[in-house]
Protein backbone atom coordinates (compact mmCIF):
# COMPACT_ATOMS: atom_id res chain seq x y z
CA UNK A 1 0.00 0.00 0.00
CA UNK A 2 1.01 3.15 -0.80
CA UNK A 3 -0.64 5.36 1.79
CA UNK A 4 0.29 9.42 2.37
CA UNK A 5 2.29 8.54 5.47
CA UNK A 6 4.36 6.12 3.92
CA UNK A 7 4.24 2.49 2.43
CA UNK A 8 3.07 -1.12 3.75
CA UNK A 9 4.41 -4.25 2.76
CA UNK A 10 3.09 -7.62 3.75
CA UNK A 11 3.96 -11.50 2.09
CA UNK A 12 3.90 -14.49 3.12
CA UNK A 13 6.35 -17.12 2.76
CA UNK A 14 4.70 -20.33 1.33
CA UNK A 15 5.69 -21.60 -2.11
CA UNK A 16 4.41 -25.07 -2.59
CA UNK A 17 1.25 -27.23 -0.65
CA UNK A 18 0.98 -30.61 -2.21
CA UNK A 19 -0.70 -33.38 -0.16
CA UNK A 20 2.83 -34.49 1.87
CA UNK A 21 5.33 -31.33 0.43
CA UNK A 22 5.07 -27.88 2.20
CA UNK A 23 7.52 -25.78 1.41
CA UNK A 24 8.32 -22.07 2.42
CA UNK A 25 10.51 -19.16 0.98
CA UNK A 26 10.84 -15.74 2.58
CA UNK A 27 9.33 -13.54 -0.54
CA UNK A 28 10.78 -9.90 1.02
CA UNK A 29 13.84 -8.55 -0.02
CA UNK A 30 14.87 -4.83 1.44
CA UNK A 31 17.63 -2.65 -0.33
CA UNK A 32 18.94 -0.38 2.09
CA UNK A 33 21.24 2.48 2.27
CA UNK A 34 20.23 4.14 5.96
CA UNK A 35 19.58 8.35 5.12
CA UNK A 36 19.79 7.42 1.10
CA UNK A 37 17.61 5.22 0.30
CA UNK A 38 15.19 2.14 1.15
CA UNK A 39 13.94 -0.60 -1.36
CA UNK A 40 11.09 -3.15 -0.47
CA UNK A 41 10.97 -6.45 -3.38
CA UNK A 42 7.96 -8.72 -3.05
CA UNK A 43 8.13 -11.45 -5.63
CA UNK A 44 4.82 -13.87 -6.59
CA UNK A 45 5.43 -16.97 -9.22
CA UNK A 46 7.59 -19.19 -10.06
CA UNK A 47 10.53 -19.31 -7.00
CA UNK A 48 13.40 -20.14 -9.34
CA UNK A 49 12.64 -16.88 -11.26
CA UNK A 50 12.10 -14.95 -8.89
CA UNK A 51 15.33 -15.77 -7.05
CA UNK A 52 17.30 -15.01 -10.04
CA UNK A 53 15.63 -11.76 -10.32
CA UNK A 54 17.16 -11.33 -6.59
CA UNK A 55 20.02 -12.26 -7.31
CA UNK A 56 20.75 -10.07 -9.99
CA UNK A 57 19.59 -7.08 -8.10
CA UNK A 58 21.59 -7.93 -5.30
CA UNK A 59 24.85 -8.42 -6.94
CA UNK A 60 24.90 -5.72 -9.46
CA UNK A 61 26.73 -2.59 -8.07
CA UNK A 62 27.32 -0.56 -10.91
CA UNK A 63 28.44 2.73 -10.21
CA UNK A 64 26.45 4.19 -12.77
CA UNK A 65 23.08 1.68 -13.33
CA UNK A 66 21.98 -0.25 -10.00
CA UNK A 67 19.42 0.06 -7.41
CA UNK A 68 21.86 1.43 -5.12
CA UNK A 69 22.70 4.24 -7.45
CA UNK A 70 19.64 4.82 -9.41
CA UNK A 71 18.83 8.54 -8.83
CA UNK A 72 14.99 8.06 -8.25
CA UNK A 73 12.32 5.24 -8.09
CA UNK A 74 11.50 5.45 -11.10
CA UNK A 75 14.98 5.08 -12.63
CA UNK A 76 15.04 1.96 -10.00
CA UNK A 77 12.10 0.35 -10.95
CA UNK A 78 13.15 0.20 -14.84
CA UNK A 79 16.35 -1.84 -13.61
CA UNK A 80 14.26 -4.36 -11.85
CA UNK A 81 11.88 -4.48 -15.03
CA UNK A 82 15.73 -5.23 -16.75
CA UNK A 83 16.64 -7.94 -14.35
CA UNK A 84 13.30 -9.94 -14.99
CA UNK A 85 14.13 -9.23 -19.13
CA UNK A 86 17.72 -10.76 -18.10
CA UNK A 87 16.43 -13.75 -16.74
CA UNK A 88 14.04 -14.06 -19.34
CA UNK A 89 16.31 -13.90 -22.13
CA UNK A 90 18.25 -16.86 -20.31
CA UNK A 91 15.76 -19.50 -19.28
CA UNK A 92 12.53 -18.83 -21.02
CA UNK A 93 13.26 -20.88 -23.87
CA UNK A 94 14.43 -24.11 -22.07
CA UNK A 95 11.34 -23.51 -19.58
CA UNK A 96 8.98 -23.33 -22.70
CA UNK A 97 10.58 -26.82 -23.94
CA UNK A 98 9.57 -28.05 -20.64
CA UNK A 99 6.17 -26.34 -20.86
CA UNK A 100 6.27 -24.26 -17.89
CA UNK A 101 5.12 -20.65 -18.20
CA UNK A 102 7.96 -17.82 -17.85
CA UNK A 103 5.52 -16.63 -14.33
CA UNK A 104 6.75 -14.39 -12.49
CA UNK A 105 5.21 -10.54 -10.79
CA UNK A 106 6.86 -8.44 -8.34
CA UNK A 107 5.84 -5.51 -5.75
CA UNK A 108 8.76 -3.05 -5.48
CA UNK A 109 8.42 -0.06 -3.57
CA UNK A 110 10.47 2.47 -1.43
CA UNK A 111 12.01 6.28 -0.89
CA UNK A 112 15.20 7.64 -2.39
CA UNK A 113 16.78 10.68 -0.73
CA UNK A 114 14.64 14.02 -2.56
CA UNK A 115 11.60 12.65 -3.98
CA UNK A 116 8.45 10.96 -2.32
CA UNK A 117 7.65 7.65 -1.81
CA UNK A 118 6.75 5.35 -5.01
CA UNK A 119 5.31 2.05 -5.15
CA UNK A 120 4.97 -0.26 -8.46
CA UNK A 121 3.54 -3.70 -9.98
CA UNK A 122 6.20 -4.92 -12.18
CA UNK A 123 5.10 -7.66 -14.58
CA UNK A 124 6.66 -10.47 -16.64
CA UNK A 125 7.64 -8.65 -19.81
CA UNK A 126 9.61 -6.19 -17.35
CA UNK A 127 7.03 -3.45 -17.75
CA UNK A 128 5.40 -1.84 -15.00
CA UNK A 129 2.73 0.44 -13.40
CA UNK A 130 3.15 2.91 -10.11
CA UNK A 131 0.27 3.03 -7.66
CA UNK A 132 -1.73 6.19 -7.60
CA UNK A 133 -4.35 8.42 -5.25
CA UNK A 134 -6.63 6.42 -6.95
CA UNK A 135 -5.21 2.74 -6.80
CA UNK A 136 -2.73 3.40 -4.12
CA UNK A 137 -2.16 -0.68 -3.60
CA UNK A 138 -0.96 -3.60 -5.22
CA UNK A 139 -1.63 -7.61 -4.37
CA UNK A 140 0.31 -10.05 -5.99
CA UNK A 141 -0.23 -13.70 -6.11
CA UNK A 142 -3.38 -15.60 -4.60
CA UNK A 143 -4.93 -12.09 -3.95
CA UNK A 144 -8.67 -12.69 -4.74
CA UNK A 145 -10.00 -13.55 -1.11
CA UNK A 146 -8.33 -10.85 0.52
CA UNK A 147 -8.94 -8.16 -1.84
CA UNK A 148 -12.56 -7.23 -0.71
CA UNK A 149 -11.03 -5.55 2.99
CA UNK A 150 -8.55 -3.89 1.01
CA UNK A 151 -11.20 -2.22 -1.61
CA UNK A 152 -13.32 -0.99 1.74
CA UNK A 153 -10.69 0.25 3.77
CA UNK A 154 -8.03 1.04 1.93
CA UNK A 155 -7.60 5.11 0.75
CA UNK A 156 -4.72 7.52 0.26
CA UNK A 157 -5.00 8.89 3.89
CA UNK A 158 -5.24 5.68 5.92
CA UNK A 159 -2.65 6.45 9.25
CA UNK A 160 0.47 3.13 8.51
CA UNK A 161 -0.83 1.68 11.41
CA UNK A 162 -4.27 1.05 10.36
CA UNK A 163 -2.82 0.24 6.81
CA UNK A 164 -1.22 -2.65 8.84
CA UNK A 165 -3.91 -3.76 10.02
CA UNK A 166 -5.85 -3.99 7.36
CA UNK A 167 -3.58 -5.85 5.35
CA UNK A 168 -3.04 -8.25 8.12
CA UNK A 169 -6.96 -9.00 8.19
CA UNK A 170 -6.80 -9.34 4.13
CA UNK A 171 -3.80 -11.62 4.63
CA UNK A 172 -6.27 -13.82 7.34
CA UNK A 173 -8.91 -13.85 5.11
CA UNK A 174 -6.46 -15.19 2.38
CA UNK A 175 -4.80 -17.47 4.68
CA UNK A 176 -8.20 -19.19 5.94
CA UNK A 177 -9.33 -20.16 2.20
CA UNK A 178 -6.16 -21.14 0.47
CA UNK A 179 -3.84 -23.62 1.34
CA UNK A 180 -1.12 -22.19 -0.88
CA UNK A 181 -0.58 -18.69 0.99
CA UNK A 182 0.63 -19.61 4.87
CA UNK A 183 2.88 -18.42 7.55
CA UNK A 184 5.35 -16.98 8.71
CA UNK A 185 4.31 -13.37 7.44
CA UNK A 186 6.97 -10.66 6.85
CA UNK A 187 5.24 -7.00 8.06
CA UNK A 188 7.33 -4.23 7.21
CA UNK A 189 6.28 -0.27 7.80
CA UNK A 190 8.04 2.58 6.55
CA UNK A 191 7.45 5.82 7.33
CA UNK A 192 7.79 8.36 4.87
CA UNK A 193 11.22 10.07 4.79
CA UNK A 194 12.51 7.96 7.74
CA UNK A 195 14.99 6.45 4.89
CA UNK A 196 15.61 3.72 7.02
CA UNK A 197 13.79 0.37 8.31
CA UNK A 198 12.33 0.48 11.65
CA UNK A 199 9.21 -1.11 11.77
CA UNK A 200 9.90 -5.05 10.64
CA UNK A 201 8.35 -8.26 12.24
CA UNK A 202 8.18 -12.00 11.13
CA UNK A 203 4.67 -13.05 12.10
CA UNK A 204 3.95 -17.05 13.03
CA UNK A 205 1.39 -18.54 14.58
CA UNK A 206 2.76 -17.75 18.13
CA UNK A 207 2.22 -13.89 17.59
CA UNK A 208 -0.28 -12.40 19.83
CA UNK A 209 -1.53 -10.04 17.54
CA UNK A 210 -2.12 -11.77 14.74
CA UNK A 211 -4.00 -14.32 16.77
CA UNK A 212 -6.09 -11.80 17.88
CA UNK A 213 -6.37 -10.27 14.55
CA UNK A 214 -7.67 -14.04 13.47
CA UNK A 215 -10.20 -14.34 16.60
CA UNK A 216 -11.56 -11.05 16.35
CA UNK A 217 -11.88 -11.03 13.11
CA UNK A 218 -14.05 -14.02 12.66
CA UNK A 219 -16.41 -13.40 15.30
CA UNK A 220 -16.94 -9.85 14.25
CA UNK A 221 -18.16 -11.45 11.08
CA UNK A 222 -20.65 -13.36 12.36
CA UNK A 223 -21.58 -10.80 14.64
CA UNK A 224 -22.36 -8.61 11.92
CA UNK A 225 -23.80 -11.52 9.68
CA UNK A 226 -26.11 -12.22 12.23
CA UNK A 227 -27.26 -8.63 12.90
CA UNK A 228 -28.29 -8.48 9.17
CA UNK A 229 -31.90 -8.84 8.31
CA UNK A 230 -32.43 -12.29 6.74
CA UNK A 231 -34.36 -11.90 3.13
CA UNK A 232 -38.26 -11.00 3.81
CA UNK A 233 -40.40 -12.40 0.90
CA UNK A 234 -43.51 -10.78 1.93
CA UNK A 235 -44.12 -7.79 -0.84
CA UNK A 236 -45.94 -4.92 0.78
CA UNK A 237 -46.50 -2.26 3.58
CA UNK A 238 -45.71 -5.05 6.31
CA UNK A 239 -41.77 -6.19 5.10
CA UNK A 240 -39.02 -3.51 6.20
CA UNK A 241 -37.05 -4.73 3.38
CA UNK A 242 -38.80 -6.30 0.94
CA UNK A 243 -36.92 -9.08 -1.12
CA UNK A 244 -39.46 -9.19 -4.04
CA UNK A 245 -41.06 -5.79 -5.79
CA UNK A 246 -44.78 -4.97 -4.69
CA UNK A 247 -46.74 -6.42 -7.78
CA UNK A 248 -43.98 -7.88 -9.68
CA UNK A 249 -45.10 -8.63 -13.05
CA UNK A 250 -42.14 -8.28 -15.27
CA UNK A 251 -40.12 -11.66 -17.25
CA UNK A 252 -37.71 -10.86 -14.67
CA UNK A 253 -39.70 -11.66 -11.49
CA UNK A 254 -40.11 -15.09 -12.50
CA UNK A 255 -37.08 -18.19 -12.73
CA UNK A 256 -36.57 -19.45 -16.33
CA UNK A 257 -38.84 -22.22 -16.58
CA UNK A 258 -38.05 -25.55 -19.23
CA UNK A 259 -41.10 -26.11 -21.25
CA UNK A 260 -42.14 -29.86 -21.59
CA UNK A 261 -42.87 -31.15 -25.28
CA UNK A 262 -46.39 -31.98 -25.52
CA UNK A 263 -46.02 -34.27 -28.54
CA UNK A 264 -43.90 -36.65 -26.38
CA UNK A 265 -45.16 -39.73 -26.45
CA UNK A 266 -45.54 -41.36 -22.93
CA UNK A 267 -45.04 -44.47 -21.92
Amino acid sequence: MRLDTGLVFLSDSRTNAGVDAISTSRKMTVFEEPGDRVMVLMTAGNLAISQSVRQILAENHDEKHSLWTARDMFEAASIVGEAVRQVHKRDAHALRDAGIEFNVSLIFGGQVRGERVRLFNVYAAGNFVEATPENCYFQIGEAKYGKPIIDRVVQPSLPLDEGAKCALISMDSTLKSNISVGLPLDLLVYEADSLCVSRFVNIDERNAYFRMIRDTWGQRLRQVFGEIHNPDWAAGATAEFPLTRTGETDCWGQPVRAKRNPSRTQD
